[in-house]
């Protein structure tokens, strides 16, 4: 029971997380106006906006006027569901449990506006910034100071690839990297942007092999962030000690 509350808990925050990541950057109130058909202006009415029963329920079509209503809605009201169910059984029932919905609810926001505008907005991170702050004083990293160094490392090693890149690289990432250092810590975060950078070329690669995408076309950064950092926040000292092993072995 306590699993499906926490599913239902996602995809209604997932729903409200789709509203601030596409109106935030376009600098609009959260609140007002009502949500609305962006084709013909339909206000719509609260049994349309069940989060993904009323998608399914209206064939992904607007009632007002049958256009196409984008799927990444449900999906991502989906996803949220699922990641906050799923947490609790990755991390357990501690104060860290905090951290990771926290942190999933910022990754579900950033990534949809990544898809969207190509933006991680400042305002998102500095919201969720406060947010950090105040659960890494109660539930603190060991040694406290690590988040310190990892907010350092986060920072120094974006800004670095995004001056040599020559905007190959976002700003947005760079501030994005100092404060998942300030969550994770400096060992997490360093695995974090290996993973982030794996799966990017792993999937970029192949959108290319498959013509889903087209040579130097921008690809947003922000899904393959979220997933690497997941990995590694959830796994990072599994995935460390695994290596570490290696290592002797090859020895």
């Amino acid at each position: 029971m306590i699993y499906s509350l926490f599913f239902i808990y996602g995809i209604l925050l997932g729903s409200f997380f789709n509203v601030v990541s596409l109106r935030v950057p376009l600098k609009q109130s959260i609140v007002t106006p009502r949500s609305a058909c962006p084709t013909c202006g339909h206000q719509l009415k609260p049994y349309e906006l069940i989060p993904v029963i009323s998608y399914l329920l209206q064939r992904g079509k607007c009632r007002g006027c049958q256009s196409r209503i984008s799927p990444i809605y449900p999906i991502f009201e989906l996803i949220t569901g699922i990641l906050f169910m799923t947490a609790p059984l990755v991390i357990g029932w501690s104060g860290e449990l905090v951290v990771a919905l926290t942190l999933i609810s910022m990754f579900m926001i950033i990534i949809v506006s990544d898809i969207h505008y190509m933006l991680i907005p400042d305002k998102i991170l500095i919201w969720f910034a406060g947010i950090f702050l105040l659960e890494r004083i109660i539930w603190p990293l060991t040694p406290w100071w690590d988040s310190l160094i990892g907010a350092v490392t986060g920072f120094t090693l974006l800004l670095i690839i995004a001056l040599v890149s020559k905007g190959g690289m976002g700003f947005g990432d760079v501030k994005l990297y100092a404060l998942l250092g300030f969550v994770l810590g400096f060992k997490l975060v360093l695995l974090s942007f290996f993973l982030s950078t794996l799966f990017g070329a792993v999937i970029g690669g192949l959108a290319l092999l498959f013509k889903i995408v087209k040579r130097r076309q921008p690809i947003p950064f922000g899904p393959f962030i979220a997933v690497g950092t997941l990995t590694a926040y959830y796994w990072g000292t599994e995935l460390i000690d695994l290596y570490i092993h290696f290592l002797n072995q090859g020895f």
